[in-house]
């Protein structure tokens, strides 16, 4: 069920979640020495590498708390969030799984038929299947309900969408998109009614995938164009008409997560070992303290998701704060250390500083504006 309080209980301690970091931060240690990656700021978006995916499935890191039955491994949320925590930190290259194990997986279990639970969630629990975000669009910007692409049934009872999608992040590189198409005319009285979720094989002819650089000239998000594209019927996730419900129980899984303050942690990380002087070591302090403070919200949305509850206020609150924050860590760097800021600077400091400056506009972009998710919250409390 959904929350309209953002007071949460606190996060249990869990021995098993410090267990499983140890476990974590010895294999992160292993992977950087033995230079199978290296640490880059961003990387849960565009930190592609398959190899490095499919090692975490191997240790069960993927799907932790699914059913067994599913390719999963049955543990708590408090472990699943100490092993991406650790992920995050490290800089480690998570792109390629990261949606399909941060919410598509969690989407198909809640919503999904037996079928296509059992065909795609121990691929993604495997690291070897991936998915995007279909849901913003176009002249839309966060306005989901105002979405254009539709899908309609053809003489086949299979699904015809014509559409486009933008920031779907590694389209290119993924399996499957979880699209929100309209699948009967808007209702003036609700504008909610009438969305439905497809799951969409992005291999289906009629599929355009066109890059969107970013401003180091990287590319990680895309628009998707459908084209008569034809969609199995039997590939409606959960009921039709009901996409808006799902896609807000979805975004509760997007938004709470320690990526939501935690991209530019390898920037901290970098300025810490040299802070010196006071002014430094002041601004370690605010940045160490407001970091702090976002852990804390996100593990009690963890703890939430533990027991059941769909925390979706107090997610885009997170979400809110933490990509705030992500930018004010820059500012805050920048201003205290005299480092030049480049991708090619021998400097790790300089690199790190680079990527986060470039990086900058998709943090609060992706899962919704800082303008939008106030709204949600204001309504949530009954202020608007």
């Amino acid at each position: 069920m959904g929350s309209n309080s953002l007071t949460l209980a606190p996060a249990p301690r869990s021995a098993a979640a410090e267990e499983v970091r140890a476990e974590v931060r010895e294999f992160l240690a292993a992977e950087l020495a033995a230079g199978t990656f290296t640490t880059h700021v961003d990387t849960w978006l565009s930190g592609v590498d398959p190899a490095f995916s499919c090692k975490l499935g191997e240790r069960g890191w993927l799907g932790m708390t699914w059913p067994k039955r599913y390719g999963g491994h049955e543990r708590t949320a408090m472990e699943r969030y100490a092993v991406t925590e650790e992920l995050l930190a490290a800089g480690a290259p998570v792109a390629a799984h990261w949606i399909a194990d941060r919410q598509s997986g969690p989407n198909l279990l809640r919503y999904g038929t037996e079928a296509q639970r059992t065909e795609i969630l121990p691929r993604i629990a495997a690291g070897e299947c991936y998915f995007v975000i279909g849901m913003s669009e176009p002249d839309s910007g966060s306005d989901l309900a105002s979405i254009r692409t539709r899908a309609t049934r053809n003489g086949d009872g299979d699904w015809v969408v014509n559409g486009a999608k933008v920031w779907t992040s590694n389209a290119h590189t993924s399996h499957y998109a979880i699209t929100l198409v309209r699948t009967s005319p808007a209702d003036p009285a609700n504008r909610h009614a009438g969305l439905s979720q497809l799951l969409v094989d992005l291999s289906l002819p009629g599929i355009t995938v066109n890059p969107i650089r970013i401003l180091d000239g990287g590319h990680h998000f895309n628009e998707v164009v459908f084209d008569d594209v034809v969609v199995p019927g039997e590939m409606l996730l959960g009921e039709e008409g009901a996409g808006w419900h799902q896609v807000t129980a979805e975004l509760a899984f997007e938004r709470s997560g320690p990526e939501r303050f935690l991209s530019t942690y390898p920037l901290i990380a970098e300025f810490a070992r040299r802070a010196a002087d006071p002014a430094q070591l002041a601004a370690l302090g605010r940045i160490s303290a407001r970091l702090l403070a976002l852990r804390q919200l996100s593990l009690r949305i963890a703890g939430a998701l533990d027991r059941g509850e769909l925390p979706d206020i107090p997610a885009a609150l997170v979400k809110d704060v933490g990509t705030t924050f992500e930018a004010d860590v820059i500012d805050e760097v920048r201003r205290a250390v005299d480092v030049p800021a480049s991708l090619d600077s021998p400097d790790p400091l300089g690199r790190a500083l680079a990527e986060a400056q470039l990086h900058a506009p998709g943090y609060t972009l992706r899962g919704g504006t800082n303008e939008i998710l106030r709204g949600i919250v204001a309504r949530g409390l009954g202020l608007r």
